[in-house]
């Protein structure tokens, strides 16, 4: 079936075609839920809830633009409504400096798999918006307003967000020399 039948099927609740749709997307929406998702279990639990808007959104899906960016949109929109729900946006203003950055490069010797983790174990707050701003790539005014914060908060944190990671490097590599984060 082609992306277009499977999107028309989901529209007149076909279950294979929601079947064949989330087979397709799982494996890629996944990573996105473990971007955003404190853990593992909790990914999963993101995905399937996700997948439920997903079903009960696709009328919305007019075929202008990307499904892939569609979906993976109302995904992300899905787990940011999880965590408005909770009290952890309302944030302290700390005094940290507007811009770290760090840049990681390919040729590192921190392994992918341990940077997702320590980007996991960022509190929540600094979490969303590393992921939002560095990897999803939406700018500080995207995120204020998708988090219901200021600019100057998503700034505060994409900052804060960075110093954590830079020192769970530098300790890992005993170095204090690693390069900025970006």
């Amino acid at each position: 079936m082609s992306i277009e039948e499977l999107i028309n099927g989901c529209k007149k609740d076909d279950i294979k075609a929601q079947e064949q749709l989330y087979r397709q997307y799982a494996p890629k929406l996944f990573s996105v839920c473990l971007k955003y998702s404190r853990n593992y279990t909790e990914a999963q639990d993101n995905l399937q809830d996700g997948f439920l808007l997903v079903f009960e959104k696709i009328e919305q899906f007019a075929f202008k633009g990307s499904f892939d960016g569609w979906i993976k949109r109302v995904m992300i929109n899905y787990i940011l409504q999880q965590y408005r729900k909770e009290t952890f946006l309302n944030l302290v203003h700390e005094n940290i400096p507007e811009e770290v950055e760090i840049e990681i490069e390919t040729d590192t010797e921190i392994g992918t798999e341990y940077l997702m983790k320590i980007i996991q174990e960022l509190p929540d707050r600094y979490r969303l918006v590393f992921n939002l701003y560095v990897v999803d790539g939406y700018s500080h005014q995207e995120i204020a307003d998708m988090l219901s914060i200021n600019i100057g908060t998503s700034k505060s944190n994409l900052s804060r967000a960075k110093m954590i990671l830079k020192e769970k490097i530098e300790t890992l590599t005993g170095s204090k020399n690693i390069p900025s984060i970006k």
